[in-house]
């Protein structure tokens, strides 16, 4: 038996049918969501992740690939537990380039909000913290709807190690953006930013706040001070 089909197997001893049947409705799998079409078997991320941990030595990027081109999300997001964990272990620049590489050319199968976030600032983060990072700002004025999710998270690395000027660069190009989705991720990417230096946050949003779409903002001025935040909302400052 092939590993992509020992993969698939183990993860069907899983399943979970009422799990199954709720998860098109909250990834929006329906006509017309941004998940339209996604299939899904009710594993939870517990299991796909025990799934990727016996697994990811043994699984080459071809065989990664098949896992990632599949219409069932476990075994995308699966796929991209593995390759994580294989970056982690890189020992050499040219092995995490080439997890990189493979990485961006298959953007396309990264397509909910938790597959980007389970990967973008675990691969592409860490890759670019010593590098040019206008690869970001290409992938954030796509007209894809992942590829700009992928941007603004992947400045998560960033942003933990204290350098918030990728974040507020890309939150610039994508503030007046129309999908909700991109306004939950600049906006938790600005929290966390507020979250190690609130100075940054704060003046920030003062240059942008009223533009903002209301979602943003509220993601952003989560952790505020009550009365701090209302002022916000009520556009008092």
């Amino acid at each position: 038996m092939d590993t992509v089909r020992a993969i698939q197997n183990e993860l069907d001893q899983f399943r979970d049918p009422e799990k199954a049947a709720f998860l098109p409705k909250f990834f929006q799998a329906f006509p017309g969501g941004y998940g339209e079409g996604d299939l899904f078997l009710g594993v939870t991320v517990p299991n796909q992740r025990k799934v990727a941990g016996k697994y990811y030595r043994l699984v080459s990027l071809e065989e990664l690939r098949k896992l990632l081109k599949s219409k069932y999300h476990e075994h995308r997001l699966t796929a991209l537990f593995i390759l994580v964990q294989n970056y982690d272990k890189a020992k050499s620049e040219p092995e995490r380039k080439k997890l990189v590489d493979f990485y961006l050319s298959n953007l396309a199968s990264v397509n909910s909000w938790d597959l980007v976030d389970s990967s973008a600032y675990k691969i592409l983060g860490p890759y670019l913290q010593d590098k040019d990072k206008s690869i970001l700002v290409d992938l954030a004025a796509d007209d894809n709807l992942w590829k700009q999710r992928v941007a603004i998270i992947a400045t998560f690395h960033f942003i933990k190690q204290g350098d918030f000027a990728p974040t507020l660069k890309l939150a610039d190009m994508l503030l007046d953006h129309e999908h909700d989705l991109i306004h939950k991720a600049v906006g938790w990417m600005l929290r966390e930013v507020g979250k190690r230096n609130f100075e940054k946050e704060y003046h920030y949003l003062l240059q942008r706040y009223k533009e903002m779409p209301r979602t943003m903002l509220r993601y952003a001025i989560e952790k505020f001070d009550p009365a701090l935040r209302k002022k916000f909302l009520a556009g008092e400052l």
